[in-house]
């Protein structure tokens, strides 16, 4: 520690010598592990940190440091990621993962349109197709009505979910839609309720 004063080895250090103190018993001051590892305060204060997230030791403002008890409940078992080996796979060699990637679908469509011929696969209107006086007419109108810039409510606006139900069909009411910020989010909040 005299020459090199980081974290990871400061918390190797303190790690091995837990087995010493007893569960509850108080370990040494901050001070005092600055100057027998020779390592900065800011050092020993992120090891002691770090020990305390890894469940080791408990800190206690004013008091100090104490080795934790025991954990008294087991780890929970690991989720099945298998799944994602695939996909997050970092050794790329065919033996390892199998996978063939075609990328002419998306050369295609990296190639700019000839000049005359109008996109219609990006999502945006074409500028020219673009009304941009009217929408600037009508966003400067929605931008001066009172209460525009307020936050509407978390459960979204009542007349807008009950637009949606009342097109969807009769027999539902604005409590039954729920209108999210987007695809990402309509998915999340529809695979929670379903799997809390």
């Amino acid at each position: 520690m005299h020459e090199r004063s980081s974290v990871a080895d400061l918390v190797t250090a303190l790690r091995s010598e837990l087995d010493r103190y007893s569960p509850g018993e108080k370990l040494p001051s901050s001070r005092a592990l600055v100057e027998r590892f020779r390592a900065s305060p800011v050092t020993v204060s992120r090891a002691v940190a770090q020990l305390a997230a890894e469940g080791l030791v408990v800190t206690r403002p004013g008091s100090g440091a104490y080795r934790a008890q025991p954990s008294a409940r087991p780890a929970p078992p690991a989720g099945d990621t298998s799944w994602q080996e695939v996909s997050l796979s970092g050794d790329g060699s065919p033996e390892a993962v199998p996978r063939s990637v075609d990328a002419s679908g998306l050369l295609v469509s990296l190639v700019p349109p000839p000049t005359g011929v109008i996109e219609l696969n990006g999502g945006y209107l074409h500028a020219s197709l673009q009304p941009e006086r009217a929408l600037a007419a009508a966003l400067a109108r929605a931008g001066r009505r009172p209460g525009a810039w307020s936050r509407p409510p978390v459960d979204g606006l009542t007349e807008l979910r009950a637009w949606f139900a009342r097109d969807i069909g009769p027999s539902l009411g604005a409590a039954d839609v729920l209108i999210t910020a987007g695809g990402q989010s309509a998915l999340a909040t529809a695979l929670r309720a379903l799997a809390p």
